[in-house]
């Protein structure tokens, strides 16, 4: 687990910083998030993952809330912010994550807890952290970087 957060913290410190910042407002289709605000979406869905993996890990048997990943970004107010703000922010979130996981032993990694979605292990959780962002950085690519 460690080794696929490590990479995916790799392919966050060469982001082109300086290509995102001039597209930071930009939004590819009405209705669709700016470049800045898929960033902020990115910090924000960490974050709630990681809760969820510290979660089950201490044996939480509660169903976790769910999230409104549109009115999260909503309220985010990006426009005051920077993409090597946003940028900045979600390696840190990175490198809090990777401490975490680093602390788990194998049977944390391998308890499960309830989220409106159903049930998760704390390493799918891993997985879904790094894929997350990887489809994200996909879709900023092809959509945000072809205008």
């Amino acid at each position: 687990m460690d080794q696929v957060l490590e990479q995916s913290l790799q392919t966050l410190h060469q982001l082109p910083i300086q290509l995102y910042e001039s597209l930071g407002e930009y939004s590819y289709a009405p209705g669709k998030w700016t470049l800045k605000s898929v960033l902020q979406h990115m910090i924000d869905t960490e974050r709630v993952l990681a809760y969820r993996a510290l979660a089950f890990a201490r044996g939480e048997t509660q169903v976790l809330p769910a999230f409104d990943e549109d009115g999260y970004a909503e309220h985010a107010d990006t426009k005051h912010r920077s993409v090597r703000e946003l940028t900045h922010e979600l390696i840190g979130v990175r490198n809090s994550t990777i401490a975490l996981f680093n602390s788990f032993n194998e049977s944390m990694l391998l308890r499960s807890g309830k989220t409106p979605g159903g049930i998760c292990s704390v390493l799918a959780l891993g997985f879904i952290i790094s894929g997350h962002q990887c489809w994200h950085l996909n879709i900023i690519q092809e959509r945000y970087l072809k205008y």
